[in-house]
């Protein structure tokens, strides 16, 4: 029970770190924004990146701090602080790399791919890698719970692939499918490893089979033939605990039961 309870508090910890994160990282891009009309503009046009351009390049990591309008911000912000929120709150440290990753992958299916000397930039290519992240996560790191999530978010807002294709006048699709891209590949590398490596009896985990009392134990570990296990012992090698069993048990790391 000790063990449950820290493991709640510490994802209530990260929970609430991903909230103050996300709020400054919202709050940075309406001062960038404040600072970017106040100037007509100026540092879209001066830092976006650009097709084919090698000194736009280090625009990749400015361009989704800027954006062309009032209208351009306020649509990326809502869905930047949920996806961002929901990709955050297991880890803040995973969702830094993830936010760098996506950023590269967005920018440099712009820079090149996209026909044309005009200049990219907007937050959309994160919100679509969040998205991505979010939707799939749960599959690589065997969460229910974040699974769950993935298939709510993705039912919920699948309309926004459709500015994922092109067709959509003065929208940079390959940016957004860059970044669902990059969403999707971070959801792998950033994969909860030590998770599998438990659930495959390594990482110096408890032996998988014991011996009953007053027997031996075959070499190795594993029980003697003919033996038979306790109640109350470990489940044999192989063996894995239902899907209800998974999801109460995240429900109980979250605190919801």
């Amino acid at each position: 029970m000790g063990d449950t309870n820290g493991r709640a508090e510490v994802m209530v910890a990260e929970a609430r770190k991903a909230f103050f994160v996300m709020f400054a990282f919202v709050a940075l891009i309406w001062l960038v924004q404040l600072a970017n009309a106040a100037d007509g503009y100026d540092l879209s046009r001066d830092h976006g990146v650009v097709p084919g351009d090698a000194d736009s390049l280090p625009a990749l990591l400015s361009a989704p701090l800027l954006h062309w309008s009032w209208n351009h911000i306020e649509a990326n912000s809502g869905p930047l602080f949920v996806f961002g929120f929901l990709a955050a709150y297991r880890g803040v440290t995973r969702f830094l790399g993830l936010t760098l990753l996506v950023a590269l992958t967005s920018g440099m299916a712009v820079w090149l791919f996209e026909r044309g000397g005009v200049d990219t930039v907007g937050a959309s290519g994160l919100v679509f890698g969040y998205f991505g992240y979010v939707v799939v996560r749960g599959l690589f790191d065997r969460h229910l719970i974040d699974t769950l999530i993935g298939v709510v978010m993705a039912a919920s807002f699948a309309y926004l692939l459709t500015v994922a294709v092109p067709g959509t006048p003065g929208v940079s699709w390959l940016g957004h499918l860059g970044g669902l891209a990059g969403g999707v590949l971070g959801a792998w590398l950033f994969r909860d490893r030590g998770k599998r490596r438990s659930a495959s009896g390594g990482g110096g985990g408890e032996p998988s089979a014991t011996a009953p009392r007053g027997g031996t134990a075959a070499p190795g570990g594993a029980e003697s033939p003919g033996s038979t296990a306790p109640s109350g012992s470990a489940a044999p090698s192989g063996s894995t605990a239902s899907p209800r069993a998974d999801l109460h048990k995240e429900l109980r790391d979250l605190g919801l039961l």
